[in-house]
């Protein structure tokens, strides 16, 4: 178990209904990995310890990982039958956990998504906020994790490691039996291997073959035989300190690549950052810019409004005054006739007394 609960025994999955199986959990540390394994045992075999390091670490040294994957790998020389990788709904899925699965894909090749089930820890949390697992994944499933799934055929089981409920313990189980038992079925039974487990089941039979002719040994004190045994102890852990090299390499290689890749993305996106925030001060100039028009527009059309007012103003002051003009014309045309008209009247009562006056003077 990568970055987890330890135990001194190896450990393999046994049922009244199945063969032996070798199981790998595979996760990042207080995802439950140890509360899986005692459940599939049906004992307390790992303890769950408080510890940060582990293949999803991304603080710790190749060298720390390479040593707990080839433990893994030596204590299960003759293959595996399936890798559960757990996850919890607990907390978001992490750029440690996406680099600790591709170095688990550089160091095994593809083909171990064949022997791959997710499961995931936390059920009690989605069973309170009334969710299932499908509500979280299709709420909260990152890109990563979506290939992950499709890439094992969408293989997961939902586990409440803290609940009491004895039928839910079976329930879930069985799930993951029965997935455990699909793996089987789809690889034929046979468990993954590649060159890695195959020198180390090569060395182990070794060792133990030298350790049978030791021990058979006529002749030789106990001391001579210490000292054989030992030189036979010290070939085989040069062998794993060699492959443990070997996986440290591949490890490093894998960093390697994931932080070129990370640079590449971290200067993408800040090549993205800087094109957003030039389109952003052309579009604030641009803004800006049609800003000062519309009001340069504001302006010009309040200034027109202002002179078309006062054009309107000066037409009707024309009108009031031509019409006022007109008035008075008419007015002067009517006084014009009725003094006409008086003067007339008086000129005929001037002509009326101017006869009348002539006409006294013949008579006297």
């Amino acid at each position: 178990m990568m970055g987890g609960g330890s135990t001194d025994d190896d450990w393999e999955l046994t049922s009244p209904s199945i063969a032996v199986r070798t199981l790998v959990l595979f996760g990042r540390t207080g995802n439950g990995k140890s509360a899986i394994g005692n459940t599939i045992l049906g004992r307390k075999a790992f303890k769950s310890m408080a510890r940060s390091s582990g293949l999803f670490d991304l603080s710790v040294g190749s060298e720390f990982v390479g040593e707990e994957i080839v433990k893994c790998i030596d204590l299960a020389k003759d293959g595996i039958h399936a890798v559960l990788v757990v996850f919890s709904v607990r907390t978001r899925f992490s750029q440690e956990e996406e680099a600790g699965l591709h170095s688990l894909e550089t160091l095994f090749g593809s083909k171990i998504f064949d022997y791959m089930i997710v499961v995931f820890t936390g059920g009690d949390e989605l069973e309170d906020n009334d969710e299932t697992l499908e509500d979280y994944l299709g709420r909260e499933c990152p890109e990563p994790l979506k290939e992950i799934l499709a890439l094992c055929n969408n293989r997961r089981v939902l586990f409440d490691n803290k609940t009491k409920d004895e039928l839910k313990k079976v329930e879930q189980l069985q799930q993951l039996l029965s997935l455990v038992n699909m793996v089987t079925s789809q690889t034929g039974g046979q468990p993954y291997t590649d060159d890695l487990f195959a020198e180390l089941k090569k060395g182990a039979r070794k060792l133990h073959d030298q350790r049978e002719v030791v021990t058979s040994l006529k002749g030789y004190s106990e001391r001579e035989i210490l000292e054989l045994k030992e030189q036979i102890n010290a070939s085989y852990e040069d062998q794993l300190k060699r492959i443990t090299e070997m996986v440290e390499a591949k490890l490093k290689e894998t960093n390697t690549r994931l932080e070129q890749q990370l640079a590449a993305e971290q200067a993408a996106r800040l090549e993205a950052q800087e094109i957003f925030q030039l389109a952003q001060k052309k579009s604030n100039d641009e803004i800006r810019i049609l800003i000062q028009n519309l009001e340069k527009a504001e302006k010009e059309t309040e200034e027109l409004r202002k002179q078309a007012e006062s054009r309107r103003f000066t037409h009707m002051l024309r009108e009031k005054l031509e019409k006022a003009r007109k008035g008075i014309e008419e007015l002067r045309r009517q006084a014009e006739s009725i003094l006409r008209g008086k003067l007339e009247k008086v000129q005929e009562g001037t002509e009326e007394l101017r006869r009348q006056a002539e006409s006294r003077c013949v008579i006297l």
